[in-house]
Order: structure tokens, then C-alpha cells, then sequence
């Protein structure tokens, strides 16, 4: 029987993680995996809807909007809801249990952010979230840890699964020696990317042979764009001039389709993520690296630590400019760690891979039917 799957997130052509993985898992399950798939896209106000899989808007600050998704998500088989704080209207979110307590049919709660130290009304949010749920995925054992030791949470329903990441289609051999090799940060911009320790970094590494090119790729956040404007790009920008590496730091602002950034990324010799976060324990562009067999330098946040630890990359502290440029020379001159790496990745890379993640989706999905039905 065809599953007939709802989902419940930000979606393109909103521009956000969130939105993102939910296209992919959206792609994976229906358009490739022959379900069925209806989309409620969460928004602040009421828009247009675009794509025939959006077929209504659960609006911040309208309760007429929260009856709507659950009556258009009840006439489906199981509801993949993507959970965020600050995507959802109300306190922390809290909008979203509207949702969750009217739905009859099973749920499927993907937990993007754990936070180490929320709020009472965080715990409180996510309490309810999981509570209501039929099943809760972490995409990381990170994040399944914190739920267990800091939240009252029926372990029973959570599962693991990572974030998902495009099938390789080549990939793109280092040649650090023979030609300027590529450092390339990626994602959406913003402050606490780090950037600005990547950049100072650089500036010891003029000396190299050739000299590396580091290249920021990626929109700015519509949410910083709002806020505070281009103000981190031009700083980031001022701060290039100011240390001479014009030709050496290059800033790409140009959105790119799924395959441009496979193609980007497959350029890249190796992947910088200098975040300064200290609780990230998802990151859909550490997850993309790996897959794609990149060798990664991150900062210490604990899907890092994670992620890297069968040796697929190295991690430096948090905020040091001279760790990142020593982690940086040490693997543009050093070809056989570069290759331990590859060889770490290739290792993981293929349950990171959207079929592989998309199909333990399917299962799950399938075991909460099944109980369903069952009962």
C-alpha cells in the first residue's frame, strides 16, 4: 500500500536548514520512493502557496491555521513534523503542540536542536513535543544523550537517525601540491559561524607553496539579513582587506542548486567549520562533508567530536585562529592524513546518504502504522 506521508516544516523556497532537509526527505520518500507526500509549511505570515505538495500554511499567531494542518494531516497515514524553537509562533515555539495534540494519526518528531541548558519552558516545550509524538528522532547520539539525562522523555520512542546527505556522484582527489588546493566553508552566514577566526587563520599560511584559497560560500541568514543587514559579510569582508588576502579569501553569495553545491563542495580539498557554538549537535554540512569524502577541520561542538572521531577529521578549540592555521598546514602538507581520512569517510559515508536515511524513515514510518493498525 502507498504511504501517504505529511509533512510539517519550513520549506523552500524558504531559505533555512530546516526547509532544506525537509525538500530532501520529501524528494527521498515520495518522488523517488513512490509515496504519497503533502506539505504544511510553517511561516510567519500567510504566503502564496508554491509547488502542488504545499497545500496549506500553519501561520505564527493564528490557532485557525494549527486546526487546518491537523485536519489536512489526519488525512494521511503518519506526520514527519520538524521541530525548532524558533520556527514554530508562541513561546519557545509552543504553537506547535496545537498541532501535535489534535493529530489521530501517528507522528514522527525530528528534534534539530537539544539544548544542554534550556530554559524551564524549553524543557517544558520539548517534554511536550516528545510526549505527543509517536516516535522522536535525534540525528545524533549527542543529542539522544542530553534527551535521557536531562529530560523527562520516554526513551523508548527515540531513535537515531543522522541527517541525511546527497549521493557522491565523483569525487575530487586533493592535489594540494600541484595546484592552489581549496578551503571552503559553507552554509547559511551569519555570527557565530566562526569566519572570522578561519580568515585570520589564512593570514599564516601566505608562506605555503602554494598559497591555499579559502572560499565562504553561502546566502546570509534571512533571519540575520533582517535583523542586522550584511553587517557580519562586511566585516568579514574589512577584515580580509585589512590582513592582505584579497586574492586569497573569496566570498560566494550566489544561491546554488542541489547539484552546483554537490559540485562546489566535490572542488573543495578541504571542508572548515570554525563554529563557535558549544552545544551544536546537528549540522547538515558536517554531515554533507563527510558524505562526500571531504577531509574536515571543526572547531570542538559535539556532532564534531562526534562525527570525527573514527578519524574522518580534526578538531581544533573554539575561537583560535593558530590552531585552525596549524590543523590547516599540517593536512595541506601532509597528502597520507588527508587519505587516512577519506578512508575514515568512506567507511560511514554510505548510512549517511539520503537513501540509506530516507529508508530507516520508511521503517519507522512503517512500524507506526503497523502499531496503528494493530490496535
Amino acid at each position: 500500500m502507498t504511504t501517504r506521508f505529511g509533512f510539517v516544516s519550513t520549506y523552500p523556497p524558504t531559505i533555512c536548514g530546516l526547509a532544506t532537509f525537509t525538500a530532501a526527505l520529501y524528494a527521498e520518500l515520495v518522488t523517488a520512493g513512490g509515496g504519497i507526500g503533502r506539505v504544511v509549511r510553517v511561516v510567519d505570515t500567510p504566503e502564496r502557496p508554491l509547488g502542488a505538495e504545499v497545500l496549506c500554511d500553519l501561520v505564527a499567531g493564528d490557532p485557525s491555521s494549527a486546526e487546518r494542518a491537523a485536519t489536512m494531516l489526519n488525512d494521511g497515514d503518519i506526520a514527519i513534523v520538524q521541530h525548532e524553537y524558533g520556527v514554530y509562533g508562541g513561546t519557545d515555539g509552543d504553537e506547535i503542540l496545537a498541532v501535535l495534540g489534535a493529530l489521530t494519526v501517528p507522528s514522527v518528531v525530528v528534534l534539530h536542536t537539544v539544548l544542554s541548558a534550556p530554559t524551564a519552558h524549553q524543557r517544558e516545550v520539548l517534554e511536550s513535543v516528545a510526549a505527543l509524538a509517536g516516535a522522536v528522532v535525534t540525528m545524533t547520539a549527542t543529542a539522544r544523550d542530553r534527551l535521557a539525562s536531562g529530560y523527562t522523555v520516554d526513551m523508548r520512542k527515540v531513535t537515531v537517525i543522522p541527517h541525511g546527505a546527497p549521493v557522491v556522484r565523483s569525487t575530487h582527489a586533493p592535489t594540494f601540491r600541484s595546484v592552489q588546493p581549496t578551503v571552503l566553508t559553507w552554509g547559511l552566514i551569519g555570527p557565530g559561524k566562526g569566519i572570522e577566526w578561519a580568515i585570520q587563520a589564512m593570514a599564516s599560511l601566505t608562506n605555503l607553496v602554494p598559497t591555499p584559497r579559502y572560499v565562504v560560500a553561502g546566502q546570509t541568514h534571512p533571519k540575520v539579513l533582517l535583523r542586522e543587514g550584511e553587517a557580519y559579510r562586511n566585516g568579514l569582508k574589512d577584515q580580509v582587506r585589512q590582513l592582505g588576502l584579497t586574492g586569497t579569501v573569496a566570498f560566494d553569495s550566489h544561491y546554488r542548486s542541489s547539484d552546483a553545491l554537490d559540485e562546489l563542495v566535490n572542488s573543495a580539498d578541504i571542508v572548515l567549520l570554525p563554529y563557535d557554538s558549544t552545544d551544536q549537535v546537528t549540522s547538515g554540512v558536517l554531515i554533507e562533508a563527510v558524505a562526500a569524502l571531504k577531509p574536515v577541520i571543526a572547531t570542538r561542538f559535539p556532532h564534531a567530536v562526534e562525527m570525527l572521531g573514527d578519524g574522518a577529521g580534526l578538531l581544533v578549540p573554539h575561537k583560535d585562529p593558530a590552531a585552525i592555521a596549524t590543523a590547516l598546514r599540517t593536512l595541506l602538507t601532509h597528502r597520507d592524513l588527508t587519505a587516512g581520512m577519506t578512508k575514515a569517510a568512506v567507511a560511514t559515508a554510505p548510512e549517511l546518504r539520503w537513501p540509506a536515511v530516507a529508508q530507516r524513515y520508511r521503517d519507522l514510518a512503517a512500524r507506526l502504522i503497523g502499531s496503528r493498525v494493530a490496535a
